[in-house]
């Protein structure tokens, strides 16, 4: 026989008390009611609730002193904040301390029991996960590395996991940022939903709206049906809007209104569609950087900026390089029905002495490239390819005197050149990254032909 789920219902309006008792008992949870903080606070230290629903102005105080109190007495139990309409910043706040979700009055009940149905999948997979742990040794995510840097950014995902919270992601370019996002969907509650990704330089600015909200029938030249937009794709599920600094200022007003609503209206529709998402974005730029430019709007920075998740570059976990690498070749060489080669031992200092400008990306596209060079079991340092390796520029070195500077590049003839081909390589290589490898825009922003670069990309084996 399964077990009644219960709620603990907080708010000092009887009428709100008695619509949530309603809609959650007829969902099938046995409820429990308090009128302030003081009530509430009795009823858990006698009772455990699969979740917590909490108005934020209370007699006694406000609900996030609660939402403190469960996170901190009580972790297992989710919490779900009611704001007043427009207050945001409250909902924030709420979030950011610790709320699972937020709901605002009047409360929409479709919103309120989509909320529900979250928090309690959320607790199911808390029980599951608790009664089938792995063993420490055990690494079930796709996050490789044992690396300080990783353990950590795992045990973050974990916490962001439990929540509603939107999600900010920054990261250089290929480190990972979308498969962090999709970690964070797949261990949430949100896992069995869809999982929609968009990269938000990549949509013509002028097709934003309908890529986004949808559009009906004859709405404009080419709508010749009606078509469900991202917002609608990602319903019950995650949307995960990639290089989100790349939206022009007219979508983040209208994005903004989407995540504060919660609903969205389709162009040439008459009326807004009710959506359930959460959202996670992601940047390789410094969006902080680009508000304060004004080319970026704070509002929306505020909103999507809820939490935020820093993926470390690889250079700063270069212990977790042996196992990317044994796994890259790995998932390589079965793709080319091949048992996969071992690196040479040269041939990891060689990986382990390099900078990776490209980061994980990067690192895929070298063992690719190595792997069709390499003609026998074992790749060496030449199947690498690697450019000599940049000096290094930490603060805390002091720079070699001006001579010996000048005896190091007479040393080697080979040095100055290959100094500058790997300046012109990662040059390139993060040109063609913040344009999503569009050579066309890339050769525009390095400053040269689009021949020009197709020589250049030949002439480095990058393409």
């Amino acid at each position: 026989m399964t077990e009644t789920r219960t709620a603990l219902i907080v708010d000092d309006e009887r009428d709100i008390r008695e619509l949530l008792v309603l809609t959650l008992g007829r969902m099938g949870l046995r409820i429990s009611t308090a009128a302030n903080l003081a009530e509430a606070r009795e009823q858990l230290a006698v009772h455990r609730y699969d979740l917590c629903i909490t108005d934020m102005r209370l007699p006694d105080g406000n609900g996030i002193e609660l939402v403190h109190e469960i996170a901190r007495n009580h972790p297992s139990t989710p919490v779900a904040m009611i704001t007043a309409f427009g207050s945001m910043d409250l909902a924030v706040e709420a979030l950011k301390a610790g709320a699972f979700d937020f709901v605002s009055k009047p409360v929409d009940l479709n919103v309120l029991r989509g909320l529900v149905r979250h928090a309690l999948e959320l607790g199911s997979q808390a029980s599951a996960a608790k009664a089938n742990a792995p063993l420490p040794s055990e690494n079930p995510s796709r996050l490789l590395g044992d690396s300080v840097p990783m353990q950590e950014l795992r045990s973050t995902i974990g916490k962001v996991s439990r929540s509603q919270a939107p999600v900010y992601i920054v990261g250089e370019s290929g480190v990972g940022k979308e498969l962090v996002a999709r970690t964070i969907h797949e261990q949430g509650a949100r896992a069995k939903g869809p999982f929609v990704p968009v990269n938000c330089g990549a949509i013509p600015a002028e097709l934003m709206e309908s890529e986004f909200f949808g559009h009906r029938k004859g709405s404009f030249t080419g709508a010749h049906a009606d078509k469900p937009g991202l917002f609608q794709a990602a319903n019950g599920g995650t949307l995960f809007l990639d290089e989100v600094a790349e939206l022009p200022l007219q979508m983040q007003v209208k994005l903004l209104r989407a995540i504060q609503e919660k609903s969205v209206r389709p162009v040439g529709a008459a009326s807004e569609i009710p959506v359930d998402v959460r959202l996670l974005s992601a940047t390789h730029k410094d969006l902080a950087r680009l508000v304060a430019e004004g080319r970026f709007r704070h509002d929306l920075y505020y909103r999507i900026n809820v939490i935020e998740l820093r993926v470390p570059p690889l250079r700063e976990r270069r212990d977790d390089l042996p196992q990317l690498a044994s796994t890259i070749l790995t998932r390589l060489a079965s793709s080319h029905a091949r048992i996969p080669p071992q690196l040479s031992a040269s041939a990891q200092d060689a990986l382990a002495g390099y900078a990776f400008p490209g980061n994980v990306r990067e690192l895929e596209n070298i063992l690719e490239r190595a792997l069709a060079l390499a003609e026998g079991s074992n790749i060496t340092v030449s199947d690498l390819r690697l450019p000599a390796p940049l000096p290094a520029h930490n603060s805390d070195s002091i720079p070699a005197p001006a001579s010996e500077a000048v005896h190091d590049i007479d040393s080697s003839n080979a040095a100055l050149p290959s100094y500058i081909e790997q300046l012109e390589r990662a040059a390139i290589q993060k040109a063609l990254d913040e344009n999503r490898w569009n050579k066309t825009r890339a050769a525009a922003q390095l400053g040269i032909t689009f021949r020009a670069l197709r020589y250049k990309l030949k002439k480095l084996g990058m393409e």
